[in-house]
């Protein structure tokens, strides 16, 4: 939470680099090079993000939306190929619920990467996700579009109760 935006970005970038400690406090010949790659890497997610304005900033500053946008860069910023998110949306209120979704939304469309989201608000489940899995105390009760599960009578007696 001390660290500014960049730097916490900066960090998922970690198991990127190639170059030596050594080579790294020096910050000469490749490991300059190196990490200019790296920062030209995290700026292009902070743009994509919308936090430029906020680069320099601590992260513990900032409002807790904008600190979950930061979680979401540091975690763009391995270039993972699946991304799993624990209920990125939960804390939120409901603008910082949509700027969130709209940046889920578009992380496969501009960096190629499958979401798995983990998450409560079934509102936001319905909205934004392709197909939804539906667990009961670990069990698999629904599985398909969101539409076929909204409609799945395990699904509704397990979540909104039946009437007897």
């Amino acid at each position: 939470k001390g660290m500014s935006v960049i730097d916490n970005i900066m960090t998922g970038r970690n198991l990127k680099i190639k170059s030596n400690l050594l080579w790294q406090a020096l910050r000469v010949g490749p490991a300059q090079r190196e990490e200019e790659m790296h920062r030209e890497a995290v700026e292009k997610i902070i743009d994509f993000l919308e936090i430029q304005a906020y680069r320099k900033t601590p992260v513990g500053q900032l409002p807790y939306g904008l600190q979950k946008r930061v979680d979401l860069g540091r975690a763009l910023a391995m270039e993972p190929q699946v991304l799993l998110l624990d209920e990125p949306m939960a804390g939120m209120n409901v603008e910082e619920k949509q700027d969130m979704c709209r940046f889920v939304l578009d992380v496969n469309e501009e960096f190629g990467t499958t979401v798995v989201l983990i998450e409560h608000d079934m509102g936001v489940v319905m909205d934004i996700s392709d197909r939804v899995v539906v667990l009961d105390y670990g069990k698999k009760i629904g599985d398909g579009t969101p539409e076929e599960v909204r409609n799945n009578e395990e699904v509704i007696s397990a979540y909104l109760g039946t009437s007897h």
